[in-house]
């Protein structure tokens, strides 16, 4: 009966309405476990991103932009900042402060009209003879010294390499850069500290930043700070902001505890959400099919007039639901990657979280996972339906008994 190889396909085709409505539950579940577990992963790896971008166990900022969340700002909700306190302090920690392996300095601008973009530009100031945690990153990207103005541009400003952009009247040159971060790093301009001390200089004479009074030369945005082993971080946090004045020193790690938090409520909701879909769209489906081959039993009681057997028809609607499970799946895929890459900037400023999207091999095994997971559903839950149909008594449905 090689007729019977065909019918699934046939069957699909003279039933549109019904063949659609369940790719479209098909993808409806595809949609749910791929696209929430790639939220979930890439609101980890945008935590992780952080953590490591940062590479400090300790960030000293002026007094009155830690109590107001500056710096955060800055780097997770994308707020453009400027904030300074006196580079004497640096000095004082350096003296004073035991228990200290490595210490920078980092100096923040914003541009309202760099050339580059058409909102406001974060650009970061950096020391490459002290840098731990910026230079890293702009070496995978810019193997050479960084020169004076040069600067090295975040994944998400939208600029060629080798291209001059106009920053508070000089003219900078962009030799690099960095990988995507899945932060609102991405959206910053980092340049070294002679670069950053001409935009400095440049600024005040334009009066367009407040230094309070201060020489721009002596000023400093913040000190990271890596701890030596053997050293209790808290107690030299501790330290730190007792002996230095105007300034809180707080441990990074506390700051991405906050985001942590924020991040493990997101993704218990997100997998309690893809439970209840699964759940709701795999009963929905049994029921569906349970319905459809109830409707199908003449024609199951005439395909078994035919000489087929109760496990070839049972194969047959086996064969339509993996067919229809599988061409919902893609479609359920292939919208997830659709929405993921045109919005997932938007999902970053959205969530208020670092969002960093998984390498192309981890969402390819979650996708192929995905599709046979659906498959497996969907056919599974058709085959049960499909043996109860096929066991009914082929006379009493052919003359209508049923």
């Amino acid at each position: 009966m090689k007729s019977f190889q065909s019918l699934p396909f046939i069957n699909l085709i003279k039933k549109p309405v019904r063949s659609v409505a369940l790719m479209i539950l098909s993808a409806f579940l595809a949609i749910s476990a791929f696209g929430g577990t790639i939220a979930v992963m890439s609101l980890q790896n945008g935590i992780d991103s952080l953590e490591a971008r940062l590479g400090a166990d300790i960030i000293v900022e002026p007094y009155e932009a830690a109590t107001k969340g500056s710096f955060e700002s800055v780097i997770l909700q994308g707020n453009p900042g400027a904030f300074y306190m006196q580079s004497s302090v640096y000095d004082e920690i350096a003296e004073e402060i035991d228990g200290i392996e490595k210490m920078t300095a980092q100096y923040f601008l914003v541009s309202a009209n760099a050339g580059c973009c058409s909102v406001k530009v974060q650009i970061i100031g950096f020391d490459p003879d002290t840098d731990f945690s910026i230079l890293p990153w702009v070496e995978r990207s810019y193997s050479q010294e960084l020169g004076y103005m040069d600067v090295v541009v975040g994944a998400s400003v939208e600029v060629s390499t080798s291209t001059d952009i106009k920053l508070f009247g000089n003219a900078c040159h962009v030799v690099g850069q960095l990988e995507r971060t899945g932060t609102e790093l991405d959206s910053a301009i980092y340049c070294n500290i002679d670069t950053i001390k001409a935009m400095k200089q440049s600024a005040s004479v334009k009066q367009l930043v407040d230094y309070n009074g201060a020489d721009p030369d002596k000023v400093i945005s913040s000190v990271l700070i890596k701890v030596k082993d053997g050293y209790d971080i808290d107690e030299v946090t501790g330290d730190i902001n007792t002996h230095v004045r105007g300034i809180k020193a707080v441990r990074s790690k506390s700051m991405i505890t906050s985001v942590s938090g924020s991040l493990s409520a997101v993704s218990s909701a997100v997998s309690v959400l893809i439970g209840v879909v699964w759940v709701l769209s795999v009963i929905i489906m049994s029921v569906a099919f349970s319905m459809i081959n109830n409707e199908r039993k003449k024609e199951f009681a005439v395909l078994r007039v035919l000489g087929a057997s109760k496990s070839r028809l049972s194969g047959v609607v086996f064969k339509e639901a993996l067919m229809i499970t599988f061409t919902g799946s893609v479609i359920g895929i292939l919208l997830t990657l659709a929405i993921f890459a045109l919005f997932s900037d938007a999902l970053l400023s959205s969530v208020g979280v670092p969002f960093l999207l998984p390498d192309t091999m981890t969402i390819l095994i979650l996708a192929v996972v995905t599709a046979v997971a659906t498959m497996l559903a969907g056919a599974l839950t058709s085959a049960v339906s499909a043996r109860k149909a096929a066991k009914a008594d082929t006379g009493v449905i052919l003359r209508g008994d049923n």
